[in-house]
C-alpha cells in the first residue's frame, strides 16, 4: 500500500498552457516533461479524478479539473475503466501533497510519468475554465522541461498545426485489437454483442450482472461477423471522436437495426444511433464533462443526476415522435439536458432500440441512471418472448 506520509514530488519546474488563441498559463511541470497536444476541456466533478484519466472517451484531449484539490486519494487497480491512462494532458490547480487512503498504492504523479502524460499544476484553473466557457473549447499545448523554453510564438504556431477533434476518427485507438468476453452472472440472457469504441470496465461489469455473456468486439468488426455470433442483442459503447466520422459504424449499427436485434447505445454509442436513424449530430461549444449534470427523463418526469463526457450532440426533434428519415419507423427524445436543452437519450418505438448520452454505469458518479441496463436487459426478454405469450 502507498505510505500515506509519502509526499509526491512537487516540482519548481516551469510549465506553460497554451490555447489556440494565444492565451498563456504559467505553472509548474506535473506528470512527465516533454510537450503534448490535444483539445482542452474541463471536468467538472469534485472526484472521480482516476476514472476520468483512464476513461478512452478522453483520447486527445487535455483535461482541465475544475475542482481545485487533486490527487489526495492516490491511484489503485480497483478503480481503473481500461487498460492505461487516455488524457493527452493533465491540467490541475493544486496536486495534493499527502497520499491518503487505505485503498491507494501509488500517487497520481506516479502514474502520470509511468504513463508519459505531460501535465501541468499550479495554474489558475477556474480562469481557464472561464475562457473555454466563453470562447469554446479549442486546441491546446502543454510545454514542460526544454520544450517550456521554446519561443512563445513557435509553442503557438505547434498548437495551432496540431490536430482538432472535428472530423477525427479515435476508435481505433481505444477498441481492442481481438475480441473478449465476459462471462455472465446468475441466470444468462444469451450472448451479447459490445462494439468497443473505448468501452469502459464498469459498464461491462453492469451487463454482465444482468445475465448477457459480453463478447467485447474490435471497433473493425463487420456485420457478417457480428451476426456470425448469433447474438441475443447488440450494445454500442462510450468512445472518444467525431460521430460523422464514423460511417462505417452507422452502417454496421443501421444493419443491426435491419436484422431486429434489440440495441443499447451510451454515450458515442447515442450519437451513433442518431445518424443511423437519419438524424444528424453537431459539436457543442464546451460539451458536458462531470458527474454532476441534470437530466430529465421524460417518459417518467423525474430529474437524474448524471455522469458526462461528450462534445457532441444529436440534432433531433424534441416536440413528441417523428419519422426516422433514415426508414425505421418512429422515434422519439426521451432525455433532454436540463443545463442547455441539450438530447440527451433516444428511443425508437417501431424496433427495440434506444439509447443515452449520458454514463448510467455511475463510475464514478450517481446511481441514478443504472435502472438503464436493468431496462435494456427486459426490453432484450420481450424480444425473444413469442408474441402470443405477451
Amino acid at each position: 500500500p502507498c505510505d500515506p506520509r509519502r509526499k509526491p514530488h512537487v516540482t519548481t519546474t516551469t510549465a506553460v498552457l497554451v490555447l489556440e488563441d494565444g492565451t498563456r498559463y504559467e505553472g509548474r511541470a506535473y506528470g512527465a516533461r516533454g510537450r503534448t497536444f490535444g483539445e482542452a476541456v474541463f471536468a467538472t466533478g469534485m472526484s472521480g479524478y482516476q476514472e476520468t484519466l483512464t476513461d478512452p472517451s478522453y483520447a486527445g484531449q487535455l483535461v482541465v479539473m475544475t475542482a481545485p484539490h487533486i490527487g489526495n486519494t492516490g491511484m489503485n487497480d480497483e478503480d481503473v475503466e481500461s487498460r492505461r491512462i487516455w488524457v493527452d494532458g493533465f491540467i490541475v490547480r493544486d496536486p495534493s501533497r499527502v497520499v491518503s487512503n487505505y485503498r491507494a498504492t501509488r500517487s497520481l504523479d506516479d502514474d502520470l510519468v509511468a504513463h508519459g502524460v505531460v501535465g501541468i499544476s499550479g495554474i489558475d484553473t477556474r480562469a481557464v475554465t472561464r475562457r473555454l466557457r466563453d470562447a469554446g473549447v479549442m486546441r491546446a499545448g502543454i510545454f514542460s522541461g526544454d520544450d517550456a523554453d521554446l519561443d512563445p510564438a513557435a509553442q503557438l504556431a505547434l498548437v495551432q498545426e496540431s490536430a482538432g477533434m472535428l472530423g477525427r476518427n479515435l476508435s481505433s485507438e481505444v477498441s481492442v485489437a481481438t475480441a473478449t468476453v465476459v462471462a455472465a452472472e446468475g441466470e444468462t440472457v444469451g450472448r451479447l454483442a459490445v462494439l468497443d469504441l473505448g468501452v469502459k470496465e464498469s459498464t461491462l461489469r453492469q451487463l454482465a450482472a444482468r445475465g448477457f455473456e459480453v463478447h467485447v468486439l474490435p471497433q473493425s468488426t463487420t456485420l457478417d461477423e457480428l451476426l456470425a455470433l448469433d447474438p441475443v442483442a447488440v450494445f454500442y459503447s462510450n468512445g472518444p471522436g467525431d460521430p460523422a466520422a464514423s460511417e462505417a459504424h452507422v452502417e454496421l449499427l443501421q444493419g443491426v437495426l435491419r436484422a431486429g436485434l434489440p440495441f443499447f447505445g451510451i454515450c458515442f454509442g447515442n450519437q451513433l444511433l442518431g445518424r443511423a436513424l437519419g438524424f444528424g449530430t453537431y459539436k457543442l461549444p464546451f460539451g458536458h464533462r462531470g458527474i454532476n449534470q441534470p437530466v430529465l427523463d421524460r417518459e417518467s418526469g423525474r430529474i437524474e443526476i448524471t455522469a458526462h463526457n461528450h462534445g457532441f450532440a444529436v440534432d433531433a426533434p424534441r416536440e413528441g415522435a417523428v419519422e426516422s428519415p433514415a426508414g425505421f419507423g418512429r422515434v422519439e427524445v426521451s432525455h433532454i439536458g436540463l443545463n442547455d436543452d441539450v438530447v440527451e437519450g433516444l428511443r425508437a418505438l417501431d424496433i427495440p432500440a434506444f439509447s443515452v448520452q449520458y454514463h448510467p454505469e455511475a463510475a464514478a458518479g450517481p446511481h441514478d441512471s443504472t435502472y438503464l441496463f436493468d431496462r435494456f436487459r427486459a426490453m432484450v426478454i420481450a424480444a425473444q418472448t413469442p408474441k402470443d405469450s405477451q
